[in-house]
């Protein structure tokens, strides 16, 4: 993708990742899930994922998987509550793109 993606979108799009099990979902599986959206490696998700940590919207628990530990993340209402900020933020912001993009006026 040309577009650099900020650290909100990053933010948006992780929890808009985790937000859709209701249990939480592992860092593996974000990754996977995020990448079908933009490319992002491990190691630009998993600050993220302790930013979100750190600021209330996620929170974190081990579960057993095969013999081992897998750390879980699981969105916590701060967390939905600033998906959906995200969520109204995206759709004024992509209409306003979409519009200069498609050759409008912006009122």
């Amino acid at each position: 993708m040309v577009f650099n993606t900020g650290a909100a979108l990053l933010d948006a799009i992780v929890l808009a990742v985790v937000s859709k099990e209701k249990e939480g979902t592992y860092g593996y599986k974000i990754t996977q899930d995020v990448r079908q959206a933009i490319e992002v490696s491990e190691s630009t998700l998993y600050p993220v994922l302790r930013r979100l940590l750190k600021d209330g919207c996620l929170e974190v628990y081990d579960m057993e998987c095969g013999g081992r530990n897998r750390r879980y993340y699981k969105i916590t209402d701060r967390g939905g509550a600033q998906l959906d900020l995200y969520r109204t933020e995206w759709g004024t912001y992509s209409s306003k793109i979409t519009m200069l993009f498609s050759g409008g006026e912006l009122a």
